[in-house]
């Protein structure tokens, strides 16, 4: 009896786990290092912006993230219908275009927007001007979907988003 209370359980806890689809193939797209273009890309497919994870190695918090939120598919599905999603390292001295047109570093870029903590979770509209900022992890899928829509409902414009929560 005790054997197929178990494997009841298994069974249901079964499609949890086919939920989870690996971030860097499921919810980051490819980057070609110009957020300029990448603009342009977002306006043709029909995105609402950019988005921008602001990682670094050994972040802690940046790889909870990424084993318990970014790798669930309905966040990597619903982000990915609304936004561009790139990560960004933090460290890195890979080549970046940058908004305006100005070549740079990731490193570079990071600085220069004040990015000093890891995770720094960034949305840009299809002008390249930010819409909103939270600094740290989110605490989980829930909230991190609220986030979404908390910038695409445009409340970003009229609050802030521990307001915006709260409301919820």
């Amino acid at each position: 009896m005790r054997h197929l209370l178990i494997a009841f359980l298994l069974l249901l806890a079964a499609p949890a786990w086919a939920e989870a689809r690996d971030p860097v193939n499921h919810f980051f797209q490819p980057k070609f290092g110009d957020l300029q273009a990448d603009l342009q890309e977002a306006r043709k497919q029909g995105k609402q912006g950019i988005f921008l994870f602001f990682e670094m190695d050994d972040c802690p918090f940046c790889e909870r993230m990424k084993t318990t939120i970014l790798n669930q598919s309905e966040v990597q599905d619903n982000f990915r219908a609304k936004f561009l999603l790139y990560p960004i390292d933090v460290n890195g001295d890979t080549a970046l275009t940058d908004f305006q047109g100005s070549h740079t570093t990731e490193k570079a870029f990071a600085l220069g927007l004040r990015v000093r903590a890891t995770p720094v979770l960034m949305f840009f509209d299809l002008d390249g001007k930010l819409m909103a900022r939270h600094t740290g992890p989110v605490k989980d899928k829930a909230e991190f979907l609220l986030l979404g829509r908390y910038i695409t409902e445009g409340a970003y414009a009229t609050q802030p988003f521990t307001k915006y929560k709260q409301g919820k």
